[in-house]
């Protein structure tokens, strides 16, 4: 009995592999493999208001059709360009002021990894690998491309406000922060110990996962995490969330005195380059081709750039300094638990799974791919594990926690393209480009107003998708209750953060429950984490409501004939003439 298991004439390696060899030759020498019959001008097109709207559409490529190679590598670079502010934000945030307080040279380091990182972990996630003799996988086997994740930041800042103020992280004589390499161990190493929350949920069925944290759940948390990060935009986009930006009226310049071009913080001309980007990236919506609108943000970081070194608000010293290339591991951080970071960084384990549950199903459905069945409860079990993996690799390659991106769906469904090609090509240029040094040390260089413009619109994006998850939520009064009772706290915190800060007054010499009264303190200054575990609870406390049933109003069959009578005579032609 033949069967497509059993090796024979038509099945034998060697013909298989001649075969592979021989397509991969016909794809890099000939017109249809490497350009095809693909309509390019359709990505490039405009739609200005004086041309003629043109009625067409690309075709779409599945998961595994044939490509063209230049379509590939094009489709693949719209990918890494619509995801990479995404990608360079959280380095740059985490690193600066508010973080770690890096030196150029750290910065660069981070911002090269980051990308380096993003690209093969997206890499990995695109694979799909079968565990060995189980019925489990690594990765989505979609287009799942992963990037720093921005639950972080909050979580972060918060963590080396107190690291400073403790005594972990080093301060002058003047109070300013010191560079903490320390801090910024800790949170790798604490980090790489809370992804195993992830990699062990992983394991669990996904309808179980879908009941523990649904919509009602998540939608709030990633509100949150949005509107709280929205606060850290906007300071940049008025001249910087560091020193020049805490006390606004004392007459310091930002970024800093010997800046090529300081001013006050929130002068005019900071939020002009701010607002110009903004209104670059709504122009780009309206009026940009398909390749413009998914990369509608770095045209917009691009715009701003050109405007602001014609203006000399750029510094090139550290592009000069930054070497030609960068890897992993070329700078390197002591690796320590951070006991008051654990229960934070658990609750942003949680938001990160669900999450990429969320990314994942929106992108098979883009996809054109099945949202229900055994496939798809493996590729959400895949997704999980890979996302809860990468993020354990992530750490070990001195990068914070990583996150399926939801942006790339945006991509996909605009280019009618989910073919894995292209998110290969995609991995290809987001390691490219963390490779060449100088790359990296150009986006660290960017002005702060300019990176707020930007900033603030992508968090923005992330507070709505949480507005997306909570509109899939039945607004009957028991969800509308969760709802507000988790609100209340969670957005009370993400306004006034330090408002459980002076709760606790012990001082004594007990480490331990010292830790422990820290890690409360950084849960209910995060409004996401407080939200996040309300809701949590009071799902699972609070039982479902019988809905009040609508009375159904049987109508008169009389009534209903003498409507139908006078709707035919009014549409008579004499009765329209009167």
């Amino acid at each position: 009995m033949d069967g497509p298991d059993q090796i024979g004439p038509d099945f034998s390696p060697k013909r298989t592999f001649r075969e592979r060899i021989r397509r991969t030759v016909h794809v890099f020498t000939t017109k249809d493999g490497l350009i095809g019959d693909y309509d390019y001008a359709f990505l490039f097109t405009p739609r200005l208001p004086f041309m003629k709207k043109q009625k067409r559409s690309a075709p779409f490529f599945g998961l595994e059709d044939k490509i063209p190679v230049a379509l590939a590598l094009l489709l693949g670079l719209q990918h890494a360009l619509a995801m990479l502010a995404g990608v360079i934000t959280p380095p740059i945030l985490l690193g600066g002021s508010a973080g770690a307080n890096f030196g150029s040279e750290e910065y660069q380091y981070l911002v090269s990894t980051s990308l380096i990182v993003s690209g093969f972990l997206s890499a990995i996630q695109m694979f799909r690998f079968h565990v060995y003799r189980t019925r489990y996988y690594i990765g989505t086997g979609l287009i799942s491309v992963v990037g720093t994740s921005f639950a972080t930041i909050t979580v972060a800042t918060g963590t080396f406000s107190q690291m400073y103020s403790t005594g972990y992280c080093p301060v002058d004589e003047n109070g300013t922060r010191l560079p903490c390499p320390k801090g910024y161990g800790a949170l790798l190493a604490t980090s790489c110990l809370c992804s195993l929350l992830e990699i062990g949920l992983s394991f669990m069925s996904s309808r179980l996962l879908k009941t523990l944290f649904p919509p009602l759940v998540t939608g709030p948390t990633v509100f949150l995490i949005g509107a709280s990060l929205i606060t850290n935009g906007m300071k940049d986009w008025a001249g910087g969330s560091g020193t020049c930006g805490s006390n606004p009226g004392d007459g310091s310049l930002c970024p800093s005195a010997d800046a090529p071009h300081a001013l006050p913080w929130g002068s005019a001309e900071f939020i002009g380059l701010g607002f110009l980007v903004f209104v670059t990236i709504i122009l780009c919506e309206r009026f940009g081709s398909p390749i413009m609108k998914s990369c509608a943000v770095i045209v917009g970081l691009l715009v701003g750039c050109i405007v602001a070194a014609a203006c000399g608000y750029f510094d090139r010293s550290g592009i000069d300094a930054a070497p030609v290339a960068s890897f992993i591991w070329v700078k390197t951080f002591p690796l320590h638990i951070y006991p008051p970071l654990i229960l934070p960084l658990l609750a942003v384990y949680m938001v990160i799974m669900m999450e990429s549950i969320g990314d994942i199903t929106a992108t098979c459905d883009v996809s054109r791919l099945q949202v229900e069945g055994a496939t798809f409860d493996s590729r959400i079990q895949g997704g999980v594990l890979g996302n809860g993996i990468t993020c354990l690799i992530a750490g070990l390659c001195t990068i914070t926690p990583m996150s399926v991106f939801a942006q790339n769906n945006g991509v996909i469904a605009l280019t009618r393209c989910a073919n894995r090609k292209a998110g290969y090509c995609c991995c290809f240029f987001l390691v490219v480009m963390g490779i060449f040094a100088k790359f990296a040390a150009a986006l660290v260089a960017i002005p702060s107003s300019v990176l707020g413009g930007m900033t603030t619109f992508l968090f923005s994006s992330v507070a709505i998708s949480g507005v997306r998850i909570m509109c899939s939520v039945d607004w009957t009064r028991r969800n509308r209750f969760i709802l507000t009772a988790s609100f209340a706290i969670g957005m009370a915190a993400t306004l006034v953060p330090d408002w459980f800060s002076y709760v606790f007054t012990y001082q004594g010499d007990n480490h331990a429950l010292q830790g422990l009264l820290q890690a409360v303190e950084l849960v209910m200054a995060n409004g996401f984490a407080v939200t996040g575990f309300l809701g949590l609870i009071l799902n699972l406390l609070l039982p479902e409501d019988e809905e009040d049933e609508v009375p159904v109003v049987e109508s008169d069959p009389e009534v209903e004939l003498r409507a139908a009578a006078e709707a035919e005579t009014s549409s008579r032609p004499e009765d329209l003439k009167n």
